[in-house]
């Protein structure tokens, strides 16, 4: 899941793993993004890792329309997807299931039930959309 992001210039800042399927939201990081060449490269690779186990067979892909991509709609969006253990009847409280984060290339202590952890993706979404296509300079002081 880290090599998606790393490959097609991706932010997820919200995942979360269940038993018959994954949810993803993803942020491109600059025109060039391939969002669907990315879903495309991350089945290609997690198919053989999930054999015999199957995920669901229907994937829904949205994309957020204009009024969704506001930073509290989207982040009301991303925490729907959290919140996918607990309206399954999976746990009592979203911050029991083990198997939610966020993948961000180069910071691998941020998970999205942190306190603070909007303002940091923020800061850091809006640092690496300034920067050039390449993945280039240091991290971003969080």
């Amino acid at each position: 899941m880290l090599h998606t992001p790393a490959r097609e210039r991706l932010f997820c800042p919200v995942y979360c793993l269940m038993p018959d399927r994954i949810h993803l939201v993803w942020m491109g990081l600059d025109a060039e993004t391939d969002q669907l060449n990315g879903m495309s490269f991350l089945r290609t690779y997690l198919k053989p890792l999930l054999h015999p186990q199957e995920l669901q067979h229907q994937a829904f892909d949205h994309v957020l329309e204009e009024a969704e991509r506001g930073d509290d709609a989207f982040e009301t969006a991303c925490a729907y997807v959290l919140e996918n253990p607990l309206r399954a009847g999976l746990v009592k409280r979203v911050e029991d299931w083990p198997h939610t984060g966020c993948i961000l290339p180069g910071y691998p202590t941020l998970h999205p039930l942190q306190p603070e952890y909007w303002s940091k993706l923020w800061k850091l979404f809006r640092s690496k959309r300034a920067q050039p296509t390449r993945w280039e300079g240091g991290p971003i002081e969080l």
